[in-house]
């Protein structure tokens, strides 16, 4: 086997979960680990429409405590722990129209969604990772975690801030302990979500789909490579990232947005 294919295939013998692992990014992150030779567990509430059969498939609602426990219960009993955790859950489906169209179950909902979900799991996974002293955390974001559009994205882009900063926190605690944990914030891209979240806004707006998209490019500031990413790009920035090519990497929030980010980071 030559060198090239060795390196393709350093994650052999490693356990990883990626939530939300059926769709979109997920999807592209759990195919592309399962490349690099990892087991790869996927969770989502529902079985996907095509199952993966080289994938551990597992039905969970990652919002509630009570599955978190399932999950980890399962991966502990069939596995032994994870060497990876790729916390990919999340969603921006709260009222747009700013503060006044967002009720307190609608907050609740979006920081059970995207940030307690990852705690959670943390929480359950992170003790075997410590004990064994390797392991690594991503935390899959947002740029909208630092760039709030508060027509569309105010509880969504608040919860995706605090993920960043407790991602941040939790990296100073397990790096001594030889745990790196990182955050990764995609900008615009095209998955089914993003997709049904245009159509949306389009429809509310009164306008089509194209001249939504539009506009909203412009109100980022404008992205310029020109379109949104693929889920596989994103995809193989993670598989990086967890990689030994990483090793000296933590603590870190890596953006992959087309450029569109309007500050230096």
């Amino acid at each position: 086997m030559s060198n090239q294919q060795n390196q393709d295939r350093d994650l052999e013998g490693k356990i990883a979960l990626v939530t939300g692992g059926t769709k979109g990014i997920g999807k592209a992150i759990a195919n592309r680990l399962a490349r690099a030779g990892a087991k790869v567990i996927v969770t989502a509430r529902n079985s996907p429409v095509e199952a993966d059969s080289d994938h551990h498939f597992i039905a969970a609602d990652l919002s509630l405590p009570a599955d978190v426990i399932k999950v980890a219960g399962q991966i502990n009993e069939l596995f032994g722990g994870v060497d990876i955790l790729v916390n990919n859950m999340g969603a921006n489906t709260y009222p747009g129209g700013g503060f006044g169209t967002l009720t307190d179950d609608d907050w609740d909902q979006a920081f059970q969604v995207n940030l307690l979900s990852s705690v959670r799991l943390d929480r359950a996974l992170l003790p075997k990772m410590l004990q064994q002293k390797s392991g690594v955390i991503i935390h899959i974001s947002s740029t909208s975690g630092q760039f709030p559009i508060w027509e569309s994205t105010m509880a969504y882009s608040s919860a995706k801030a605090a993920l960043n900063a407790y991602s941040k926190a939790l990296a100073d605690e397990t790096g001594p302990q030889g745990v790196r944990v990182l955050t990764v914030s995609p900008g615009l891209t095209k998955t089914e979500a993003m997709e049904v979240f245009l159509k949306d806004l389009a429809k509310k707006s009164g306008i089509t789909v194209d001249e939504m998209t539009q506009t909203l490019f412009e109100r980022v500031g404008g992205v310029p490579l020109g379109r949104m990413a693929e889920p596989e790009e994103t995809a193989e920035l993670v598989n990086f990232l967890v990689s030994p090519k990483a090793s000296y990497i933590t603590g870190a929030n890596y953006f992959i947005d087309g450029g569109n980010f309007p500050v230096v980071k």
